[in-house]
């Protein structure tokens, strides 16, 4: 069996046994991979609580038929700033849930896993309502359902644009909508907009903003990613009711 060694996210894990564990991971080359973690559950455990999901990892690995084996596990970063704020840790569940359903096994993704890496230290460090939502639409971009959002989706017109429809795939104008959209619908497309242009640092400099009186702009544009991720990749996201709530 193949020893390799690999620097990865722990997105899940599962009881197998009496003491041993499976762990889902995002890693760095080789995409989504599962992994027998044996004797994680006994007490004095060489692993201790290095391998709990959010937890960013250097590992040592035997390559096995249908689950690879992990051997060695040192911390390269445990994010414990999530542990003081539970939205933050809430939304990190989201992130990783996400992308537990997206990461294909065995296919390498390395933007997917730098995603992953930066949303966990920004909730970490610096938590906001944004990094989620913001997570997930950058999420559909990477797999190739960036919304269209400077021109109507339906008619194709470029001005009068009033609101993100998840399902049509992007930005409606006030014709085309579906129904007579909320105070909140433009805001959150221009957010959105702002989001996937490349100006997510700005957005989360700009967090203020959105704390006080366009807190319903934050939500409609957490709902909308919710929405949109559920559709296009057709599971529901168990945080989902959680991340919308917080």
């Amino acid at each position: 069996m193949p020893l390799y060694r690999e620097r990865a996210v722990v997105l899940r894990t599962y009881r197998l046994g009496e003491t041993d564990r499976i762990v889902s991971l995002m890693t760095e080359t080789r995409g989504k991979v599962r992994a027998v973690v044996k004797g994680v559950r006994k007490p004095g455990s060489r692993f201790g609580a290095r391998l709990e999901p959010t937890s960013h990892v250097a590992l040592q690995l035997y390559e096995g038929r249908n689950l690879d084996t992990v051997t060695q596990a040192e911390s390269i970063d445990a994010f414990r700033g999530l542990r003081d704020h539970l939205d933050a840790l809430t939304a990190a569940m989201a992130v990783l849930e996400a992308t537990d359903q997206v990461a294909q096994e065995q296919e390498a993704n390395g933007p997917l896993y730098r995603m992953v890496v930066g949303a966990l230290r920004t909730l970490s460090e610096t938590p906001s309502p944004l990094v989620a939502p913001a997570f997930l639409w950058k999420l559909l971009s990477l797999e190739g359902f960036h919304p269209q959002l400077d021109a109507c989706v339906r008619c194709g017109t470029e001005v009068g644009l009033v609101a993100v429809v998840p399902e049509a795939g992007g930005a409606v104008c006030e014709a085309c909508a579906p129904q007579s959209p909320g105070a909140e619908a433009g805001p959150a497309l221009a957010l959105v907009s702002r989001i996937l242009g490349g100006g997510l640092r700005s957005v989360l400099a700009d967090d203020g903003t959105f704390a006080d009186g366009t807190g319903a702009t934050v939500r409609e544009v957490q709902r909308l990613a919710l929405r949109a991720v559920e559709y296009h990749f057709e599971r529901r996201l168990r945080s989902g009711a959680l991340l919308t709530s917080a």
